[in-house]
């Protein structure tokens, strides 16, 4: 395999995007899979477009599926064992060539997805512990372990953070072989690895983890509070088993929000022990984080100190600061508000549009003086039951030209793709979404991302599905490529 930045791309000129786009929201295409909708939404006015494909009302039931007309799931595959429990979620993913990895509770599942419409899994490997947070890097794989184990196998059982000898960060893997990864290395880090972030060395001759943890107690040996830093992994790319903790630097000298108690209903915010994520932007030396009680600019010209530009925080509004995304440009972040956890039921009317909702910060001023101003709030404009696991989750951006468009996990609430090119004026374009998950289990969808024509779904009990987005809003971005994909290590889609 040769070697690779992250984020390289195979770009389509921006003329040719646009005459393909103007040409084919003129014609009608064959349809892809459904007769009620064209290949690309042609002949359908945006009204059309964005209502339910059944023309129903109300909340789905539990073996029904609401979508919008322009999202047509095409391919999917249920959770296989060892992964098949309720237990076993399934968590956030990366992407590589005509590959998927999707992180789950007992490990991970590589799928090949030269065919979206007929995914097929290559390998499974069972490695236990929560999280599992992943992302690739040429023949690497990375995992993050937030659970306490009794030490670093794949063979290991829970055991109690205040037992020293606990261990719990960042696995490695060789995945040169998809059908039979190698686990190379593993390094532990302080309360273990929530989340990480891949950030390529400039030299590219390493790659660095920004390791995010949180909630540390007294009476844990390698977790103690406050905790208010990151650490920071260096894996060399030919010799990943030196990979090690280079630095753990403190990241919020005045301990971050203090936070303040109360409810989901009433409301609350966490205080700052750490961050929950961090998206960087290499090519722009930018770094967002999302930290429990705060939200932060960074420059991470330094890949190895980060320098604080902004910091902001919504106490009225925001529970829980849960994750970023640039705009294509780097002149606005969004970030997500976990109001609950991810286990609660948010996406009602008791809750409302401004919590448990994304928060749209453009970026104003320039170098040191830089600064996140908010613009607005946007939640999925759907309400669901109270029995729904439902609020802002992981997405990604949708590489359209001269747009700010995203798709978004919700939990129950499902899939959301809206446009925010106007900060203060976020609109929902399209949907999709299951029923009630049956049992009174976490459900939903935990990662949604678009990747080189598709959108991918990790379902958390249900498995791992493909939807086609149909709509000649979004429809040059069909034809852009990228040969990696870590979400949280963006990069620019296209030369302006």
């Amino acid at each position: 395999m040769t070697s690779r930045a992250t984020a390289r791309r195979r770009r389509a000129p921006l003329a040719i995007l646009g005459a393909l786009a103007l040409t084919l929201s003129t014609l009608t295409a064959p349809a892809l899979a459904e007769p009620d909708l064209p290949a690309d939404g042609a002949g359908l006015s945006q009204a059309q477009l964005e209502a339910r494909a059944d023309g129903a009302t109300g909340i789905p039931g539990e073996n029904e599926v609401s979508r919008s007309r322009n999202m047509v799931k095409v391919g999917s595959l249920p959770k296989q064992a060892p992964f098949d429990t309720t237990s076993a979620l399934n968590t956030d993913l990366a992407f590589q060539d005509n590959y998927a990895f999707l992180g789950n509770y007992n490990g991970f599942t590589i799928y090949d997805i030269r065919n979206p419409r007929k995914p097929k899994i290559v390998s499974q490997v069972l490695c236990p512990g929560s999280q599992n947070d992943v992302s690739v890097y040429g023949n690497l794989l990375f995992l993050s372990t937030d659970s306490s184990r009794n030490d670093n196998s794949c063979n290991s059982v829970s055991q109690p953070a205040s037992v020293k000898e606990s261990w719990e960060g960042i696995k490695v893997f060789d995945i040169s072989d998809k059908k039979a990864p190698k686990y190379v290395a593993a390094v532990e880090t302080d309360c273990g690895s929530h989340t990480h972030t891949l950030v390529p060395a400039k030299d590219r001759k390493s790659v660095y983890l920004y390791v995010s943890s949180y909630s540390p107690s007294a009476s844990f040996p390698d977790c103690q509070p406050p905790h208010d830093k990151i650490s920071i992994v260096k894996v060399p790319v030919h010799s990943p088993a030196q990979a090690s903790v280079i630095k753990a630097p403190v990241l919020f000298p005045d301990g971050g929000n203090p936070g303040h108690s109360g409810t989901v209903e009433t409301g609350y915010t966490s205080a700052t022990t750490g961050c929950h994520d961090i998206t960087v932007y290499p090519q722009l030396d930018l770094a967002a984080g999302a930290c429990m009680g705060d939200g932060v600019l960074w420059d991470i010209s330094d890949r190895e100190n980060l320098v604080e530009l902004n910091r902001v925080q919504d106490d009225a509004h925001f529970a829980f600061w849960h994750s970023a995304t640039f705009n294509n440009s780097g002149t606005k972040v969004v970030f997500t508000d976990e109001l609950g956890g991810g286990g609660a039921a948010t996406c009602n009317e008791k809750i409302g549009p401004n919590r448990g909702a994304n928060g749209i910060y453009d970026i104003e001023g320039k170098g040191k003086n830089r600064k996140l101003v908010f613009k607005s709030y946007y939640k999925i404009p759907r309400m669901q039951a109270d029995t729904e696991n439902c609020v802002a989750h992981n997405g990604s951006l949708i590489p359209v030209p001269g747009k700010d468009i995203m798709v978004q996990s919700w939990y129950q609430g499902g899939i959301s793709v809206w446009d925010f090119t106007n900060s203060a004026k976020p609109r929902e374009i399209g949907f999709y979404e299951y029923g009630v998950q049956p049992g009174n289990v976490v459900g939903g969808t935990w990662s949604t991302y678009y990747y080189n024509g598709y959108i991918y779904s990790s379902e958390i009990q249900r498995g791992f599905d493909v939807i086609d987005l149909r709509d000649p809003r979004t429809f040059p971005a069909k034809f852009f490529r990228t040969d990696e994909l870590n979400v949280q290590t963006q990069g620019n889609f296209y030369r302006w």
